[in-house]
């Protein structure tokens, strides 16, 4: 069974930065696509961004682009996600999934179960 725990998250000014990390068991890292989502009160759960399986190719929902970076230690069984000029609409709950699909124009519907999350809350 697939399970990941995300942690990094936390309360910032706007224009910080943040570092999330997700790690994950029960499966081959390196055979699954690894993505970041979020929640926001009274929103649908969106992709912000993912990553393909050897790293080698990204997708970034158009309103993160230029301040979010995703990353991956295939290594470690760890996922990344370092925010910068956070702004307070990027307030939300986020998690992070494994998918064994793979599309650079949006985040594929995961396989794994939804972890706990982590919180951001981002102050104007």
């Amino acid at each position: 069974q697939v399970q990941v725990v995300e942690s990094g998250g936390g309360l910032v000014q706007a224009g910080g930065s943040l570092r999330l990390s997700c790690t994950a068991s029960g499966l081959n890292f390196d055979h699954y696509a690894m993505g970041w989502f979020r929640e926001a009160p009274g929103k649908e759960r969106e992709g912000v961004s993912c990553i393909r399986w050897t790293g080698d190719s990204t997708y970034y929902l158009d309103s993160v682009k230029g301040r979010f970076t995703i990353s991956r230690d295939n290594a470690k069984n760890t996922l990344y996600l370092q925010m910068n000029s956070l702004k307070p609409e990027d307030t939300a709950m986020y998690y992070c999934a494994a998918s064994l699909a793979w599309s650079s124009d949006y985040c594929a519907d995961p396989v794994s179960d939804w972890g706990q999350g982590t919180q951001v809350t981002v102050s104007s």
